[in-house]
Order: structure tokens, then sequence, then C-alpha cells
């Protein structure tokens, strides 16, 4: 699609309700990321004053703007949820093999047709490269005919039992609202989407803050798998708008069954707090503070990649590790590699090649984990700093050089805020117990994982099988388990993201949205003998 369009061809999209644009009048407007970089105050002041109507789209110089989405009114978010609920009443009746198989056969098809200009959507949000093709191969592994044939398993099973025919099948919830988080809207609105796979209709919010690529990845790559599929109008609409009146009012609302939440755990809680008491069901992806375990016979080169991926978009994304607790005896090589390897991470703007780290907006939050951490005892290994787009070290810059801390003891760890708390900045914690008995320093591994706040994604490196063993079988928090593995890597049929704790709320567990948005349901069927009914009717 490109950057560089004229004022008067700027793309502009309206609400999309029962597979219409539906204009309001009223607009926000979507800046390139690289504009951003390079003025942030000339491309924020000239999209407040384009949303205040103070100046025309003819005033933007070239490449600032990407495109326009239209702010829902009340009226329309309104026909939204009506029109999602007349949808899957027709939707949830169409043969389980449309609405799965052939679904994701032909969103997987239409991600790959369009990979090039998703890729650009992304980095026009801000998405390194890297990270953006990453974050496309979840997608595959989510649509991979493995994933299909066990959501299938899951979705619908028949039984024989004497003269019954006994089925146990998932029945979709009914609508199902869709609130992205803003520093992931497109990849989070896409994952949602695929709860319509088991009979529901969709309603998306694209987040004020970045509504452009939601807006139009749905209508243009995601709306036309459904019309090739003969899907009713109203089961994908997309409305953008500011998420507390758009909260309230699907929480209000008399068609609404789930609502799928991504951000901060306090308003997440509240959120889910407030969907049980009117009676709808919260899915919540919340904080992740992800750990990585390196034990002593671990092969720590892989393993010190793994960690590395913590810094990956500058740890602002949720499922990659923002701890790690090494075996006493290989710490310190296993930090000399972190320390190496983080040494090649490099700023940039988001469409360069090679680019892995994002820019931090706020600065603070960092600076006084930082602060903790020191006045806890942890050692400042490398970083610390803030620093310009050309890794020039300077505290007034949009990026944080990746940072390494040291923390020796496991049993107070938790003490410092950066090792307690999901942290969302490139801050890694490298805690390294104190030396004990194998058999008892392992124990405190697995026990201080299970006793984690949250659980999102946890890994091990180690090639001991009982090792291994042990992990595995007494692990209990987490969505999802690596061992020997890139922590990040997304692979079929495994779920992409969910978890357990502060990660999921009280319902929380892995999160295949086809699953998570049904519910199990059982069926006993006995045919009439025929026989029988004849001489009934005689």
């Amino acid at each position: 699609m490109g950057t560089n369009v004229e004022a008067h061809q700027l793309p502009s999209l309206g609400s999309f309700v029962r597979g219409k644009d539906v204009e309001s009048g009223s607009w926000v407007y979507a800046l390139s990321a690289r504009a951003v970089l390079d003025d942030s105050f000339a491309s924020l002041t000239l999209k407040r004053n384009l949303e205040a109507g103070r100046v025309s789209t003819a005033d933007a110089p070239p490449g600032v703007l990407v495109g326009r989405v239209s702010v829902a009114e009340k009226e329309t978010i309104e026909d939204a949820l009506a029109a999602a609920a007349e949808a899957t009443r027709i939707w949830r009746s169409v043969a389980l093999s449309v609405r799965l198989a052939d679904w994701n056969r032909l969103l997987r098809q239409a991600v790959r047709d369009n990979e090039d200009e998703l890729i650009e959507m992304l980095t026009l949000e801000g998405h390194p490269l890297e990270l953006a093709r990453w974050e496309l191969s979840g997608m595959y592994e989510l649509t991979r005919p493995e994933a299909t044939e066990f959501q299938r398993s899951q979705l619908w099973q028949e039984f024989a039992i004497g003269e019954r025919r006994n089925i146990v099948r998932r029945q979709p919830d009914g609508v199902v609202c869709v609130n992205p988080p803003a520093n992931a809207p497109l990849v989070s609105a896409l994952l949602g989407t695929t709860s319509i796979a088991g009979g529901n209709a969709v309603v998306v919010r694209a987040p004020r803050t970045a509504p452009f690529g939601v807006s139009y990845v749905l209508r243009k790559i995601v709306a036309p798998v459904l019309d090739e599929l003969g899907a009713p109008p109203g089961l994908l609409n997309v409305v953008c708008g500011h998420p507390g009146p758009m909260l309230d009012a699907w929480i209000e609302s008399e068609h609404v069954d789930d609502i799928m939440y991504f951000g901060d755990v306090a308003p997440g809680l509240k959120i889910e707090r407030r969907c049980v008491e009117a009676g709808k069901k919260p899915i919540l992806e919340l904080a992740g503070n992800d750990i990585v375990l390196v034990w002593r016979d671990a092969d720590l080169d892989r393993a010190a990649d793994a960690v590395v991926e913590g810094f990956y978009g500058s740890g602002q994304l949720c499922m990659v590790p923002n701890q790690a607790v090494v075996h006493p005896a290989v710490a310190d090589e296993l930090i000399a590699l972190v320390v190496a390897k983080t040494a090649a991470l490099k700023p940039g703007y988001p469409d360069e090649e090679g680019v892995l780290l994002s820019p931090v907006l706020r600065h603070d939050k960092f600076n006084r984990y930082l602060e903790d951490a020191f006045e806890k005892g942890a050692t400042l290994v490398t970083g610390g700093h803030g620093m310009q787009i050309d890794g020039t070290r300077d505290e007034a810059g949009f990026f944080l050089e990746p940072t390494v801390l040291r923390v020796d003891g496991l049993t107070r760890a938790r003490e410092l805020k950066a090792v307690r708390n999901e942290t969302f900045f490139p801050l890694m914690p490298i805690v390294v117990p104190h030396a004990a008995e194998d058999e008892a320093l392992f124990d405190s591994f697995v026990e201080f994982v299970n006793t984690s706040p949250y659980g999102l994604r946890n890994s091990l490196w180690a090639n001991d099988e009982s090792v291994i063993d042990r992990f595995v079988t007494q692990t209990v928090k987490g969505g999802l388990l690596k061992v020997n593995d890139s922590h990040i890597a997304f692979t079929a049929p495994l779920p992409s993201h969910g978890g357990t704790g502060l990660t999921g709320g009280a319902f929380g567990e892995a999160n295949y949205p086809v699953l998570r948005t049904t519910h199990v349901q059982g069926v006993s069927i006995i045919r009439p003998v025929k026989e029988e009914h004849d001489a009934h009717t005689r």
C-alpha cells in the first residue's frame, strides 16, 4: 500500500458493519512509524490538528499519514452488535467442515497471498520487519492442517453406545467482541477472528491509537474469505472508538456473549469482574512475565539465544521472556554469551532489515525499576541507558539499551520489581541461585515457576531426560511450556496465546479462540425403530 500517498488520495475507511462501510464524519488519523521517529512533535501535532479539524490532509507532508478511520457513533456500535447476533444464528448451522477446515485453509491462503502487504502494515504500526514476519508465522501455525485436525477433534466427537448415538461437541457462545491491544492490534485482531470457526460472529474494536491496520486487513483480507464461504453479512464487524465507552456498550448489550480483552492486568481484571456480573464470558490476554530456566547441562549458546529473545521489540511483547534463572555452575558463561549476543541488537526504523529493537516512549518506569534493583543488590552487567536511533547513548533518545542485571539468590529475587512484575521494556534480570545440591536446586527452579503470579510461557534448557521429565510433569503454571526450543517460536498444534494466573484471570488457560469461545454440550440420540413407528401410525 505504501505511505507515500498524496493527501487527496489518503485511504479512508469507515466502520465495517453488515458488510458495508459506515462513515460518521469524525476521523482518526494513522501516522507512519518512520515519520514519528523522524519528528515526533511535528507528526503528533499534525495528527491532533487533523482530528480537531484545524487543518486538512492537504497540509500533511508526503509519507507522514498512512490513512484514516471513521470513529463509530453509538448507533453504529449498537448496529454492529445486532448484526453479529443475527449472523451467528445463521452461521452456527453451517457444516463444521466449512466453518473450520475451509475457513482455516482459505484464511491461511489469504495471509500468504497478502503477506507483503500485511508485513508492510505491521511495520507502519512500528513493528520491526523481523518481528512482523514472526507474528505472521503465528497465523500460519494456527491454520496448519495439524492445528485444524486438533481443533476438529475438540469440537466434535461421536460414540456408539448400544443403541445410542452419543455426541460430545462444542457449541458457539454467539457474539464475541475483541478488544486488541495498542502494541499489537493487527495480529491480535486476526487471532480474535479465528473464533468465527466455532460458529461465532465477531465485533472488533480498532484502537484509536492504531486503527488503520486492523480496519484495512479485516476488511480487505479476512472479509473476502467469509464472502467466499457464503457467510452472512454481519459475521465480521469492525468499529473504531474509545475503549471505555465501547466496553461499556459491549457489557451492557443483550447481544454480546464473550469479550476477548488484550491489555494490562489491572483493567483486565476489572473487565473480568464486570463480565461475570453481566453474565458474559471474559477471555483475557494480559501480562506475561515469562521465565527461562537454564540447567547445568544446557546448550548454553542456544539458551542464550532464547534469553536474548526477551529484548525483541525492546521487550514490549507479552510472550517474550522477562527473566532467566540459571544454574550457578554455568551462570558466568551464560551471562557472557547473553551480553555478546545483546551487543548485536540494534535500533532503527521498523522497515529496515536487521532491526529488532523498538522505541520505548516513556523511560521513567525503566529507570525506577533499575534503581529499585540496585538498591536490592542487583548488579548491572550491560546497558542501562537511553539511546538514539543510530545507537548513540542519549538519555533523551527514543530507544533503550538492552539491559542485563545479575541477581544473586533465588529466594528473595521477587523482592525486585523487575523480577516480580512484567516489565515491558528491555530489562533482563538473570537470577543465579546460591549453590546447593542439584536435587534441591531443581525443586527450587520448578517452585519458582509455579509460584509466579503470571503464567503465559515458561521454558527450560537441559539435556538430562530426567530433568526434562520433572519439569514437564511438575510445572502447572503457564499456557505453554517449551523445552530446548525458541521461547517465542510458534508451533502447531500448540496454541499461541493464553495462560494462567494474572495472564488469563480466574478462567485462564491456553487460548485457542475457537475453543475458548465455545462451550461443551452433550447429545444422545436414539433413532426410532421403523417397524415400531409404522405400527404406531396404523
